[in-house]
């Protein structure tokens, strides 16, 4: 990329969040550590390392050293669950395709340097929701000053896992304007005695014992020759072969060219086509246009490839949805899509705002980029000049089994509640604890006055948010909620959690055993009445009865009695009998140092969303300390309580249906 167009990520240190913090089977958790250190996402050279030392909060580590056993923070940065199967439920509109253009983007969530692993203590964070519409999250950021290659943290593996999308690792090699050394260069493709890539193999170890998805290679720094080029060329030849053979995936990055030097071409030609058949696919260069990208497109489908691996590239760092594209020589609305698109730091929806930003300042900024003027994917606005993705790539879903369900919890929010109860008023982030969320953000369908529904943080079920639903409702509203795909017996019952705030409202679930009619029809909806449980949260239960195959969308259709009404939405399942997990096994502290811990823990058989930590105080009063989807857990800032001489933790397994085991018990002695 251009110099003059991106915002190098400079050395930066951030701290750890005590009170939220998340790793699979696959890593090894060590019994004893040497000391109670934050852990944070993980960075490398390729193996040599830049002249001086390093800054403050700065670790220089070589990828060509590493090793998994040799990981102190690896439990705290492997992600748990696995990447999800989607399927593309009927376009919510009659512009949205399925099958055309796709949608990556380059994302930087923080520092290269002190990025927390598991969350931190604060809701101001780019909490991504609309995966629905990606097909391709590349993790972005490296420095000259910190390091090149980049690790994503497993909070945000898991929740783009949840929802279908693959995450990849970042390797930068920066311009010599931003400190780029062409030695990393050499450093990375160097081969040994066996013409062998030795950091093609780490790549794909790394990726592997973190549990993302592949690597997004970009290299940029000038003053190669085609010697350089030809071995950059066998080095990706190597890590595509390699990472094939683990179900990983490469993305090249349009700037080196078949010369050794950097020279971004915008387009799809000559001087990058070898780097094309060697990757999985290119994210093009800004400086495409209308014919160039015309052109890529042919030449992939003459070299046998698919038009749709190329990602056309579009800054929105400094614009965002303000930015000026053209649209129809990308995804057209009367012809076949050209290319993909390749969005560059779409978090601009968060740091546009000002520092006094909420929770609902940034969902309200994302829905417009990724929904459109409209906030309807099932009604977009014709005139809006920013082309969003609902507008041109059909949503995706990965509802397909029983159990299911959502507390609409986005990964962030002002506090923390259980049953309808705060536990814990610290604010936090951790997108590891995200749920599926819906997709058509949102659709509503009514002959009245459309209401008003937003994410909203100041009150929840459980998580840190729920759906709040406000308007006068003249007239009966349906919400879609859910693209599924989930069988039905004669055990089959939903499951509404719901508060009425303001007003009054009868409620009915809206459930569709069959797709619509066609794209932008609304779903051929069952309505089914939920008995009015009162006031305050409560749960009901609604039998599927009479209901056969599989239900294919669900939503609720709202009447309003008395207005106008403010309706709050905290929680959904589809299921069958209700099952509770199992305990996990053998708690432990793995490191102290006076008031921090490091602690890990033995996964609890069968299926686990998460897990929840707890302090137990002397007066038999239970703190929340925080949840994860890992199997090791940071605490930070304890100190006796209540004249106690050792402190007591209990870790439990939370289940799909958000029941939770048995306490297992660690205790720490002051």
């Amino acid at each position: 990329m251009n110099p003059s167009r991106r915002t190098v990520l400079i050395a930066a240190t951030a701290a750890a969040g005590a009170a939220f913090l998340p790793a699979p089977a696959a890593a090894a958790i060590p019994k004893a550590a040497a000391a109670a250190t934050p852990p944070y996402a993980s960075y490398w050279y390729p193996d040599s390392f830049p002249s001086g030392s390093p800054g403050s909060g700065i670790t220089w580590r070589s990828l060509k050293t590493w090793t998994a056993a040799g990981d102190p923070d690896l439990a705290f940065n492997a992600a748990s669950v696995p990447l999800a199967a989607r399927f593309t439920p009927t376009p919510a509109n009659t512009t949205a395709r399925s099958g055309q253009a796709r949608v990556q983007a380059l994302v930087s969530f923080g520092p290269t340097s002190g990025n927390p692993s598991q969350g931190s203590a604060t809701a101001d964070y780019y909490a991504l929701t609309h995966w629905a519409y990606l097909d391709e999250l590349v993790f972005w950021g490296g420095s000259a000053g910190e390091g090149l290659i980049l690790a994503p943290n497993a909070p945000i593996v898991d929740a783009a896992h949840r929802h279908g999308v693959p995450v990849l690792g970042n390797i930068f090699l920066p311009p010599t304007a931003y400190g780029g050394r062409l030695q990393w260069t050499r450093d990375l493709v160097q081969t040994d005695a066996g013409g062998h890539y030795p950091l093609a193999a780490q790549l794909v170890a790394v990726a592997a014992a973190h549990g993302f998805d592949g690597w997004f290679v970009n290299a940029e720094t000038g003053g190669g020759d085609t010697a350089l080029g030809t071995a950059v060329l066998g080095f990706l030849k190597e890590l595509k072969s390699l990472a094939a053979a683990q179900g990983q995936r490469i993305t090249w990055y349009d700037a080196m060219t078949v010369n050794g030097t950097v020279s971004w071409q915008g387009a799809l030609d000559s001087q990058n086509q070898p780097f094309f058949q060697a990757a999985d696919d290119m994210f093009v260069d800004f400086r495409w246009s209308a014919s160039t990208l015309a052109s890529s497109g042919t030449k992939a489908v003459q070299l046998g490839r698919d038009r749709y691996e190329l990602w056309a590239g579009i800054d929105v760092e400094s614009g965002g949805s303000d930015t000026s594209v053209n649209w129809d020589a990308i995804v057209p609305g009367g012809s076949a899509h050209v290319t993909s698109i390749g969005f560059y730091r779409p978090e601009w929806t968060r740091n546009h705002l000002p520092a006094t930003r909420t929770p609902g300042d940034f969902h309200a900024a994302d829905d417009r980029f990724w929904t459109g003027r409209s906030l309807d994917p099932s009604k977009p606005d014709s005139t809006d000049p920013w082309r969003a993705p609902a507008v041109s790539v059909a949503d995706r879903s990965t509802v397909s089994a029983v159990p299911f369900a959502s507390v609409f919890n986005t990964g962030h929010g002002l506090r923390w509640y259980e049953d309808g109860e705060v536990a814990s008023d610290t604010a936090w982030n951790h997108l590891g604890l995200q749920d599926r969320l819906p997709s058509r953000r949102w659709a509503v369908r009514t002959a009245g006055t459309r209401p008003t529904v937003t994410f909203d943080f100041a009150d929840a079920w459980r998580g840190g948010s729920s759906v709040l639903v406000e308007g006068a409702l003249d007239r009966p509203a349906v919400l879609d909620l859910y693209a599924t795909r989930l069988p039905v017996t004669a055990q089959t019952v939903a499951e509404l959690t719901y508060r009425t705030d303001a007003g009054g409202v009868a409620v009915e679930l809206a459930v569709a055993t069959a797709e619509p009619a066609g794209a932008g029809a609304a779903p051929p909806y069952t309505y089914l009445p939920v008995t009015d449980p009162g006031d305050g949260w409560s749960t009901v239960t609604v039998p599927l009865t009479g209901l056969s195959g599989s239900v294919h969308a669900l939503g609720v259709r709202l009447t309003a009695t008395a207005g106008p009404v403010r309706w709050r939405l905290g929680g959904i399942a589809v299921r069958e009998a209700v099952t509770t997990p199992a305990a996990p096994a053998d708690p432990r502290i793995t490191a102290a140092d006076g008031g921090s811990l490091r602690l890990a823990w033995d996964a609890a058989p069968g299926a686990v969303r998460h897990y929840t930590l707890h302090r137990l105080l002397p007066d038999g009063t239970r703190r929340f300390l925080g949840a994860t989807a890992q199997r090791a857990f940071f605490l930070t800032g304890l100190q006796p309580e209540q004249q106690e001489t050792t402190a007591r933790f209990e870790v439990r397994a939370v289940g799909e249906l958000y029941t939770t085991s048995d306490p297992v018990t660690v205790t720490h002695t002051w």
